[in-house]
């Protein structure tokens, strides 16, 4: 049987970022206009500091954990 070879370190390989960098940190207030990908645009109604907001897409209200990659500020 063959002995495994080792691989090559790739040094700009998309495997090898941290994912902290992905997630902006965004800061939402009461009023704000987001759009999120699975529910749609939506108003922030509350805030739990930066733990959580709470969104309403119209077809209900959503808590949302915050830094989310799927919801944006408009």
């Amino acid at each position: 049987m063959a002995s495994p070879v080792a691989r090559p370190f790739l040094r700009t390989s998309p495997f090898n970022s941290s994912r902290q960098a992905d997630q902006p940190v965004t800061h939402f207030v009461k009023g704000d206009r987001v759009s999120h990908d699975r529910h749609g645009v939506g108003l922030v109604t509350g805030c739990e500091g930066d733990a959580a907001v709470y969104v309403d897409f119209g077809s209900g209200v959503r808590r949302i954990v915050t830094p989310s990659a799927k919801l944006h500020s408009l």
